[in-house]
């Protein structure tokens, strides 16, 4: 059962990295540790010895990070999945560390799209932490508590934050990136729409990941890429377990320095009070059992230009702030819908990570996971059905995709898969 507090456990922060930065000097002079990821970025052998004045260096920063991301909570929520859930003020959120949002507050909602008449229902119990009835207050938002442990799991705060570089709509061989999507181009998109079923792949790796997602892309596919990204994903490295997790992401510069993940650096406004970003998703469907999606639609929103966020039937989640981005300040020149893993070929053969459900595209409805009801908004902020529709599957063999469509269903697809097989070694 959920509880809720109001005390104020951050400064344990301190106290605990101290403990660990005398006990790393005083008893230890030379150190051995597991495969960990210096700030570099250069994964480290594992084994490997290091110097305690180099790790205390590596706890202060790490320290640094958390007393600047994680805000006073006016409210404290325990999550049933171990999470903490802070309900921060709106204006203290880490986006208004950005210094041309300091001082300022969350804007007003925008208007929505025409077209958007769509109000499904949205599940009382749609993430594990309100399960308990708990909420944060109104003029807070919900921001998953980051700690010592997340951050140390990743190896280095630039890792964490921003995590591998990643490719969008292209093969991935020698990256490690697999995509199953399906996209349109050739066009001015201003928002993208979709109805994304949730399952809990099996990750085989710690630092592999399983995420279905929409893409809003502009710019080139050098280092010029704005992308904002929204969706589930498992993901142990960042997370520390198992479970599907409602995130968000954005880049400016093809993932290389720009943006992050969720709330873990100054960008994303949050203006919702019941949704917290990089929290689990609840429920979740199962195989020939009970099916459960969640609707997503990121817009651009024609007054002031910011990119907004949709989850569910009309909760608008924020905003991603116009001057974030270049390219994106205009419009995007692609959308792209579907699912990503990473297969690190870690024993020397593919991952056995799953896509989607873990089952091929053609096995269908209640097995395999699906996108439905996908739509983009054009130059007059209307939606509308997809035009010129591409499918890529980077090796089929191992995650598939299958289009369809309905009148109920509208532009629909079915992907994913198990992995490794007897026709993907």
């Amino acid at each position: 059962m959920a509880a809720s507090t109001s005390v104020d456990t951050h400064s344990m922060i301190p106290i605990f990295v101290a403990f660990l930065l005398v006990f790393a000097s005083s008893l230890y002079p030379v150190l051995s540790v597991p495969a960990a990821e210096s700030d570099s970025g250069n994964r480290l052998l594992a084994n490997q010895t290091f110097r305690p004045g180099k790790e205390i260096l590596r706890l202060k920063r790490v320290n640094a990070f958390l007393n600047k991301i994680n805000k006073p909570a006016v409210k404290t929520i325990q999550s049933p999945d171990g999470d903490v859930i802070d309900c921060v003020l709106s204006h203290l959120q880490p986006a208004f560390d950005h210094p041309e949002l300091r001082g300022k507050k969350p804007l007003y909602p925008p208007e929505r799209p025409k077209g958007n008449e769509t109000r499904e229902t949205v599940a009382e119990s749609y993430q594990l932490w309100t399960d308990s009835g708990e909420s944060c207050p109104e003029g807070t938002v919900p921001i998953r508590r980051t700690t010592l442990k997340d951050v140390l799991r990743a190896g280095s705060v630039k890792r964490f934050v921003r995590k591998l570089r990643r490719h969008v709509r292209r093969d991935s061989e020698g990256s490690g990136h697999e995509h199953a999507v399906v996209f349109a181009n050739g066009d001015q998109y201003f928002g993208a729409k979709a109805s994304i079923n949730v399952w809990s792949p099996r990750v085989t790796s710690e630092y592999e990941f399983s995420l279905s997602q929409i893409w809003v892309i502009s710019g080139s596919f050098g280092n010029d890429l704005n992308t904002i990204e929204a969706g589930w994903q498992v993901s142990p490295d960042l997370y520390g377990d198992n479970y599907p997790r409602f995130f968000t992401y954005w880049t400016t510069d093809a993932y290389r320095a720009t943006g992050c993940y969720n709330l873990l650096c100054s960008g994303f406004v949050q203006t919702n009070n019941k949704i917290a970003i990089g929290a689990a998703i609840s429920p979740r469907s199962s195989y020939n059992g009970r099916q459960f999606d969640i609707g997503l639609m990121i817009w651009k929103d024609p007054k002031h230009g910011n990119w907004w966020l949709e989850f569910g039937g009309g909760l608008l989640v924020g905003y991603w702030p116009a001057f974030l981005f270049s390219h994106l300040r205009s419009h995007a020149s692609m959308v792209q819908f579907g699912g990503e893993i990473v297969n690190f070929r870690s024993a020397g053969f593919h991952t056995s990570t799953q896509m989607g459900s873990g089952h091929f595209a053609e096995e269908g409805f209640g097995k395999a996971s699906y996108f439905r009801n996908l739509q983009v908004v054009d130059w007059d902020n209307n939606l509308l059905p997809l035009a010129n529709l591409h499918l890529l599957a980077d090796h089929s063999n191992c995650y598939n995709i299958k289009q369809g469509r309905n009148s109920v269903w509208g532009t629909y697809f079915y992907y994913g898969g198990p992995g490794r097989n007897v026709r993907c070694p």
